[in-house]
């Protein structure tokens, strides 16, 4: 009779997915390391993990978040998710850098049944093709919900604007030109010419047939650098149209967005999540700049991270992980902008659609 009991204790125990035991939770990652914007965020992230762990971690496991270099090839990002995942047996993929290196990973991991969560970037599929991947999920504002504030926003403010457009030709830079076109429907503004970019940096010919084109807006959708350079193009050619440009630009009487807290920004000194943020870089990041903002991006999402597998039980498996993200109403990440909250259901796959203009001084 007790060797039947046990028997049947032991069939009843529930049985975990690969990379979670008794004490420890195993993420993984892939990022640029050579890149700082990329290397940023991951670093963001772990940091954060550790500051979790030295506090009894998640339902008394610690995460362990081991990241590898894709080098930012797509390619290379499949190898080393796989071998994140058949040969470390990683329980989720958090974080990962890049339009890209999500695209290209995502059909393994949505077949495998591994959680791909919190995309690191603004790609609008990773949030519209959920039907087809529902294991994967963004974080940030799509690059078509940021094309739309600017395009709704010029509706409002400029409303007989023309508007000339540069604009990266790939996954990022159509995005935000059709969310642009979309913000502007039903007004009087328009866009008059779009220029693609295909080679690095943009050229003095198509400044100048943007500026020929008659606009009084210019939208930048390309890179930073590439951002600071044509903003330089059209002064020289004697051109002062309202600039908007992307989120990551920051460049002098550009209008752009935001939807993290800048540490850099001295409005937010004394505010407690920026005081915890310094103090965790501090401990955990040291040397590393804590006036980039992309350590706060990598915080906002291992806070998040937390969060989901907290909620996804004593001992998650990765379908409640998924899940959960499925449900997500979070006002209180610390290192959002105040009133933007984290929010999805069944049917709405992105988590934050909300977004703050401002323009850069």
């Amino acid at each position: 009779m007790l060797a039947g009991a046990l028997a049947a204790a032991a069939t009843a125990a529930p049985s975990t997915d690969p990379g979670i035991d008794d004490t420890t939770i195993l993420l993984g990652a892939t990022a640029t390391l050579s890149e700082p914007q990329s290397a940023a965020v991951v670093r963001g992230a772990s940091a954060y993990f550790r500051y979790v762990n030295a506090r009894g971690g998640v339902n008394g496991r610690t995460i362990s978040y081991k990241v590898a270099d894709d080098a930012a090839d797509p390619d290379q990002a499949v190898q080393e998710t796989l071998r994140l995942v058949d040969e470390d047996g990683v329980f989720a993929i958090v974080n990962t850098a890049g339009i890209e290196q999500n695209i290209a990973t995502r059909p393994y991991l949505n077949a495998a049944k591994v959680p791909q969560l919190f995309v690191g970037s603004g790609a609008t599929t990773f949030g519209s093709d959920y039907r087809r991947y529902p294991w994967t999920i963004g974080f940030q504002p799509s690059h078509r919900a940021e094309g739309w504030i600017y395009g709704s926003y010029l509706a409002r403010s400029r409303p007989g604007a023309k508007i000339a457009v540069l604009y990266q030709d790939d996954v990022a830079g159509t995005d935000l030109l059709a969310g642009l076109k979309q913000g502007l429907a039903r007004s009087k503004a328009r866009v008059v010419d779009a220029e693609p970019v295909e080679a690095t940096a943009p050229d003095d010919a198509q400044l100048a047939r943007l500026k020929a084109s008659g606009a009084d807006v210019l939208a930048l959708f390309v890179p930073p650098e590439q951002v600071a350079q044509s903003h330089l193009l059209a002064n020289r050619l004697g051109w002062r149209p309202l600039i908007v440009a992307n989120s990551a630009s920051r460049v002098e009487g550009v209008v752009s967005t935001a939807f993290l807290k800048d540490p850099a920004d001295p409005v937010w000194r004394d505010d407690a999540a920026m005081k915890l943020y310094r103090s965790i870089m501090s401990k955990y990041a040291a040397g590393a700049n804590a006036k980039d903002v992309n350590f706060v991006h990598g915080m906002a999402v291992a806070y998040e991270t937390v969060k989901v597998l907290k909620a996804a039980g004593e001992t998650p498996t990765r379908a409640a992980v998924v899940a959960q993200t499925r449900k997500l109403n979070d006002a209180s990440n610390p290192f959002l902008l105040p009133g933007i909250a984290i929010k999805t259901t069944a049917t709405d796959h992105f988590p934050i659609e909300q977004a703050l203009l401002q323009r850069w001084s």
